[in-house]
């Protein structure tokens, strides 16, 4: 089974999160393959600007190579990849988007089959879990989706506490991990480690989870 860095956010441009995506990157070993998803976006062809962003953040970070994953490549192809890979990255944006993009391409089955590292970033980390915590753009209504159920548990992304009577609401009937940008909560094998401040919202209360 893989091991899980779930990250509560980035900013890539200023590299925010570089102490998460090291101990992850160095969790995978050498020669360093890394295999990015990024759909949760509308689009994200070859020349967009974060692409070579990604790539040289990445390079930076000891990866020998760094490949995408496209939306016309076959299930065939998909499957290749990530058997050439060490480590699988899922960038962030629509959390409904990714889910419903790995499921209808049977992407889900394969990364619950998978045996390397994979980080999910905001979005990539939310599609991950059992079930997680979105925010509608439209009308900031929160609510709570499945995902593809990785974890066991119900995760929030860019968690502020200015959502905390959200948070502590829906908690009374899930068990809710709260993950800032920056910090992140590992999961492997069932077991729970954190990279700095996690939040724990369970019964209507808050604590909060170190890594000490």
């Amino acid at each position: 089974m893989s091991k899980l860095y779930l990250l509560g956010g980035e900013n890539v441009f200023r590299r925010s999160a570089r102490e998460v995506n090291e101990r992850a990157f160095q969790e995978a070993g050498e020669p360093l393959v890394v295999l990015v998803f990024a759909w949760a976006g509308a689009s994200f062809d070859k020349g967009y600007k974060k692409r070579k962003r990604l790539v040289d953040y990445f390079i930076s970070l000891g990866a020998c190579t760094v490949n995408f994953v496209e939306y016309s490549d076959s299930m065939e192809l998909i499957a290749e990849k990530m058997a050439s890979s060490n480590l699988i990255y899922l960038t962030g944006g629509l959390a409904s988007v990714l889910v419903e993009r790995l499921k209808n391409m049977g992407v889900s089955r394969l990364l619950s089959d998978y045996c390397g590292v994979i980080v999910g970033r905001s979005a990539g980390a939310l599609a991950l879990c059992r079930k997680c915590i979105i925010t509608c753009r439209r009308n900031s209504d929160v609510k709570i989706i499945n995902g593809l159920g990785l974890t066991t548990f119900t995760l929030k992304v860019h968690y502020k506490p200015e959502k905390d009577a959200e948070l502590e609401r829906l908690s009374k009937g899930e068990k809710i991990y709260a993950v800032p940008e920056g910090s992140a909560l590992v999961y492997d094998n069932g077991n729970l480690s954190f990279i700095n401040n996690v939040y724990l919202f369970h019964k209507g209360e808050k604590q909060i989870l170190s890594e000490a």
